[in-house]
């Protein structure tokens, strides 16, 4: 069974406070759904049209895990406290080969 990945990117953070905060819960959610943190960080390089924003990469071990991990009560209390409008990110899952 191929793994699957969270890809999220940080376009902008208007409230570092409320994302700390969403941080604190976030983590300890997704690792106790299985998710595995590769990549917490800003590119060291960027090519061609990257954009320099912090990237976060999450390993699942199935697609089916990493997108129940997303509907967990823990996670959607993170998701809560970070709040609408204080970030801006993208968020992808994406199933490995």
């Amino acid at each position: 069974m191929p793994k699957a990945y969270w890809v999220v990117t940080y376009r902008s953070m208007k409230n570092p406070d409320a994302w700390k905060a969403y941080a604190k819960l976030a983590r300890p959610a997704i690792e106790s759904s299985g998710g595995r943190f590769l990549a917490l960080n800003d590119p060291a390089k960027t090519y061609e049209a990257g954009l320099k924003e912090r990237v976060v990469l999450v390993e699942f071990d199935s697609l089916d895990k990493a997108l129940a991990c997303h509907d967990t009560p823990a996670y959607k209390e993170a998701l809560k406290v970070l709040g609408t409008g204080n970030v801006e990110r993208d968020m992808r899952v994406v199933e490995g080969k």
